[in-house]
Protein backbone atom coordinates (compact mmCIF):
# COMPACT_ATOMS: atom_id res chain seq x y z
CA UNK A 1 0.00 0.00 0.00
CA UNK A 2 1.37 3.41 -0.98
CA UNK A 3 1.55 6.46 1.27
CA UNK A 4 -1.24 8.01 -0.80
CA UNK A 5 -3.51 5.01 -0.21
CA UNK A 6 -3.09 5.62 3.52
CA UNK A 7 -4.40 9.19 3.31
CA UNK A 8 -7.80 10.11 4.67
CA UNK A 9 -8.87 11.50 1.31
CA UNK A 10 -8.21 8.30 -0.59
CA UNK A 11 -9.90 6.17 2.07
CA UNK A 12 -13.06 8.29 1.87
CA UNK A 13 -13.11 8.13 -1.94
CA UNK A 14 -12.41 4.41 -1.91
CA UNK A 15 -15.28 3.79 0.53
CA UNK A 16 -17.64 5.96 -1.51
CA UNK A 17 -16.84 3.96 -4.64
CA UNK A 18 -17.13 0.66 -2.77
CA UNK A 19 -20.60 1.66 -1.60
CA UNK A 20 -21.51 2.02 -5.28
CA UNK A 21 -19.93 -1.34 -6.13
CA UNK A 22 -17.21 0.21 -8.25
CA UNK A 23 -13.46 0.54 -7.90
CA UNK A 24 -11.10 3.10 -9.41
CA UNK A 25 -9.42 2.50 -12.74
CA UNK A 26 -5.65 2.49 -12.64
CA UNK A 27 -5.47 5.80 -14.54
CA UNK A 28 -7.81 7.44 -12.02
CA UNK A 29 -5.67 6.29 -9.11
CA UNK A 30 -2.54 7.49 -10.89
CA UNK A 31 -4.14 10.90 -11.48
CA UNK A 32 -5.10 11.24 -7.81
CA UNK A 33 -1.56 10.32 -6.76
CA UNK A 34 0.06 12.79 -9.14
CA UNK A 35 -2.36 15.54 -8.11
CA UNK A 36 -1.46 14.92 -4.47
CA UNK A 37 2.19 15.45 -5.45
CA UNK A 38 1.24 18.83 -6.98
CA UNK A 39 1.49 17.79 -10.61
CA UNK A 40 -0.43 19.26 -13.51
CA UNK A 41 -1.06 17.09 -16.54
CA UNK A 42 -3.14 15.51 -19.27
CA UNK A 43 -5.53 12.57 -18.82
CA UNK A 44 -6.23 10.49 -21.91
CA UNK A 45 -9.09 8.01 -21.70
CA UNK A 46 -12.02 6.90 -23.87
CA UNK A 47 -15.45 8.42 -23.38
CA UNK A 48 -17.40 6.69 -20.62
CA UNK A 49 -14.35 5.66 -18.58
CA UNK A 50 -14.69 8.21 -15.80
CA UNK A 51 -12.33 10.94 -16.97
CA UNK A 52 -14.34 13.44 -14.94
CA UNK A 53 -13.77 11.46 -11.75
CA UNK A 54 -10.04 11.27 -12.44
CA UNK A 55 -9.49 15.01 -11.93
CA UNK A 56 -12.60 16.02 -9.97
CA UNK A 57 -12.05 13.39 -7.27
CA UNK A 58 -8.36 14.29 -7.14
CA UNK A 59 -9.41 17.68 -5.77
CA UNK A 60 -11.87 16.11 -3.31
CA UNK A 61 -9.28 13.63 -2.07
CA UNK A 62 -6.68 16.36 -1.64
CA UNK A 63 -9.12 18.57 0.28
CA UNK A 64 -10.12 15.73 2.61
CA UNK A 65 -6.46 15.01 3.33
CA UNK A 66 -5.27 18.61 3.66
CA UNK A 67 -8.33 20.73 4.59
CA UNK A 68 -6.17 23.39 6.25
CA UNK A 69 -4.59 24.19 2.88
CA UNK A 70 -7.93 25.25 1.43
CA UNK A 71 -9.77 28.54 1.88
CA UNK A 72 -13.47 29.24 1.55
CA UNK A 73 -14.50 29.99 -2.02
CA UNK A 74 -14.04 28.75 -5.57
CA UNK A 75 -11.63 25.82 -5.59
CA UNK A 76 -11.95 24.39 -9.09
CA UNK A 77 -12.89 25.76 -12.50
CA UNK A 78 -14.10 23.05 -14.86
CA UNK A 79 -14.03 24.24 -18.47
CA UNK A 80 -16.17 22.38 -20.99
CA UNK A 81 -16.70 23.32 -24.64
CA UNK A 82 -20.01 21.45 -24.63
CA UNK A 83 -22.59 23.76 -23.09
CA UNK A 84 -25.30 21.11 -23.48
CA UNK A 85 -23.45 18.79 -21.09
CA UNK A 86 -22.68 21.39 -18.41
CA UNK A 87 -25.72 20.58 -16.27
CA UNK A 88 -25.08 16.84 -16.47
CA UNK A 89 -21.46 17.30 -15.43
CA UNK A 90 -22.44 19.57 -12.54
CA UNK A 91 -25.20 17.19 -11.44
CA UNK A 92 -22.83 14.21 -11.35
CA UNK A 93 -20.30 16.21 -9.34
CA UNK A 94 -22.91 17.50 -6.91
CA UNK A 95 -24.30 14.01 -6.30
CA UNK A 96 -20.83 12.69 -5.51
CA UNK A 97 -20.09 15.63 -3.20
CA UNK A 98 -23.38 15.17 -1.34
CA UNK A 99 -22.85 11.42 -0.95
CA UNK A 100 -19.31 11.95 0.30
CA UNK A 101 -20.68 14.42 2.83
CA UNK A 102 -19.10 17.72 1.86
CA UNK A 103 -20.97 21.00 2.15
CA UNK A 104 -19.91 22.15 -1.30
CA UNK A 105 -21.86 23.56 -4.21
CA UNK A 106 -21.28 23.03 -7.93
CA UNK A 107 -22.42 25.88 -10.16
CA UNK A 108 -22.85 26.27 -13.92
CA UNK A 109 -22.06 29.44 -15.80
CA UNK A 110 -22.71 29.73 -19.54
CA UNK A 111 -24.99 31.50 -21.99
CA UNK A 112 -28.03 29.63 -20.65
CA UNK A 113 -27.47 30.55 -17.00
CA UNK A 114 -30.19 32.70 -15.43
CA UNK A 115 -28.98 36.28 -14.79
CA UNK A 116 -30.04 35.99 -11.14
CA UNK A 117 -27.83 32.93 -10.73
CA UNK A 118 -24.91 34.78 -12.31
CA UNK A 119 -25.39 37.68 -9.91
CA UNK A 120 -25.46 35.29 -6.97
CA UNK A 121 -22.25 33.67 -8.18
CA UNK A 122 -20.53 37.05 -8.32
CA UNK A 123 -21.55 37.63 -4.69
CA UNK A 124 -20.56 34.15 -3.55
CA UNK A 125 -18.85 31.67 -5.84
CA UNK A 126 -19.60 27.93 -5.55
CA UNK A 127 -16.73 25.62 -4.69
CA UNK A 128 -16.69 24.25 -8.25
CA UNK A 129 -17.74 26.19 -11.35
CA UNK A 130 -18.54 24.41 -14.63
CA UNK A 131 -18.04 27.00 -17.33
CA UNK A 132 -17.64 27.41 -21.09
CA UNK A 133 -14.53 29.13 -22.50
CA UNK A 134 -16.66 32.14 -23.45
CA UNK A 135 -18.19 32.56 -20.00
CA UNK A 136 -14.81 32.19 -18.31
CA UNK A 137 -13.45 34.86 -20.66
CA UNK A 138 -16.30 37.20 -19.65
CA UNK A 139 -15.81 36.41 -15.95
CA UNK A 140 -12.15 37.36 -16.20
CA UNK A 141 -13.16 40.65 -17.80
CA UNK A 142 -15.32 41.68 -14.83
CA UNK A 143 -14.20 44.51 -12.60
CA UNK A 144 -12.33 43.30 -9.50
CA UNK A 145 -12.52 39.74 -10.83
CA UNK A 146 -9.31 38.66 -9.08
CA UNK A 147 -11.24 38.26 -5.81
CA UNK A 148 -13.15 35.31 -7.31
CA UNK A 149 -9.98 33.24 -7.43
CA UNK A 150 -8.44 33.71 -3.98
CA UNK A 151 -9.18 30.10 -3.03
CA UNK A 152 -8.60 28.51 -6.45
CA UNK A 153 -6.54 25.32 -6.61
CA UNK A 154 -7.18 23.85 -10.04
CA UNK A 155 -8.45 24.53 -13.53
CA UNK A 156 -9.51 21.46 -15.50
CA UNK A 157 -10.20 21.65 -19.23
CA UNK A 158 -12.50 18.91 -20.50
CA UNK A 159 -12.57 17.69 -24.11
CA UNK A 160 -9.25 19.40 -24.83
CA UNK A 161 -9.09 17.76 -28.25
CA UNK A 162 -12.33 19.53 -29.22
CA UNK A 163 -10.90 22.91 -28.27
CA UNK A 164 -7.53 22.41 -29.94
CA UNK A 165 -9.09 22.50 -33.37
CA UNK A 166 -10.98 25.74 -32.81
CA UNK A 167 -10.47 29.45 -32.13
CA UNK A 168 -11.81 28.90 -28.61
CA UNK A 169 -8.47 27.40 -27.60
CA UNK A 170 -7.03 30.93 -27.42
CA UNK A 171 -9.64 31.89 -24.81
CA UNK A 172 -8.59 28.96 -22.65
CA UNK A 173 -4.87 29.61 -23.04
CA UNK A 174 -5.32 33.27 -22.10
CA UNK A 175 -7.53 32.34 -19.14
CA UNK A 176 -4.96 29.88 -17.79
CA UNK A 177 -2.19 32.46 -18.20
CA UNK A 178 -4.23 35.08 -16.35
CA UNK A 179 -5.22 32.73 -13.54
CA UNK A 180 -1.56 31.82 -12.99
CA UNK A 181 -0.88 35.48 -12.23
CA UNK A 182 -3.36 35.32 -9.34
CA UNK A 183 -2.54 31.76 -8.27
CA UNK A 184 1.01 30.86 -9.38
CA UNK A 185 0.75 27.38 -7.88
CA UNK A 186 -2.55 26.53 -9.62
CA UNK A 187 -2.74 22.99 -11.00
CA UNK A 188 -3.70 22.74 -14.68
CA UNK A 189 -5.26 19.54 -16.01
CA UNK A 190 -6.45 18.69 -19.49
CA UNK A 191 -8.82 15.82 -20.25
CA UNK A 192 -9.10 14.24 -23.67
CA UNK A 193 -10.50 11.15 -25.35
CA UNK A 194 -8.04 11.10 -28.25
CA UNK A 195 -4.37 10.29 -28.40
CA UNK A 196 -3.03 12.34 -31.36
CA UNK A 197 0.18 14.23 -30.58
CA UNK A 198 0.05 14.29 -26.80
CA UNK A 199 3.22 16.29 -26.35
CA UNK A 200 1.86 19.12 -28.49
CA UNK A 201 -1.56 18.92 -26.83
CA UNK A 202 -0.09 19.19 -23.35
CA UNK A 203 2.38 21.90 -24.32
CA UNK A 204 -0.47 24.01 -25.71
CA UNK A 205 -2.31 23.89 -22.38
CA UNK A 206 0.65 23.72 -19.99
CA UNK A 207 3.65 25.50 -21.57
CA UNK A 208 5.01 26.40 -18.14
CA UNK A 209 8.11 25.02 -16.33
CA UNK A 210 6.11 23.14 -13.71
CA UNK A 211 5.71 19.48 -12.74
CA UNK A 212 3.50 17.85 -15.37
CA UNK A 213 2.63 14.37 -16.55
CA UNK A 214 0.62 12.43 -19.14
CA UNK A 215 -1.69 9.69 -17.87
CA UNK A 216 -3.25 7.27 -20.34
CA UNK A 217 -5.97 4.74 -19.57
CA UNK A 218 -4.89 1.21 -20.43
CA UNK A 219 -8.26 -0.35 -19.68
CA UNK A 220 -10.52 -1.51 -22.48
CA UNK A 221 -14.28 -1.70 -22.47
CA UNK A 222 -15.85 -5.12 -22.70
CA UNK A 223 -18.29 -5.30 -25.58
CA UNK A 224 -20.95 -7.98 -25.52
CA UNK A 225 -22.30 -9.14 -28.87
CA UNK A 226 -25.80 -10.53 -28.63
CA UNK A 227 -27.20 -12.83 -31.30
CA UNK A 228 -30.89 -13.32 -31.81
Amino acid sequence: MTAFENTNGFKVIQQWMADKDISPFRFQLETWQKYAKRYSGMVIAPTGFGKTYSVFLALISDYLTYPDQYKKGLKMIWVTPLRSLSKDIAKAMQEAIDEIGLDWAVGVRNGDTDPKVRQQQVKSMPEILVVTPESLHLLLAKKSHARFFNALHCIAVDEWHELLGSKRVVMVELAVSQLRKYVPEIKIWGITATTGNLDEAMEALIPYPIKKTKITAKEQKKIEILSY
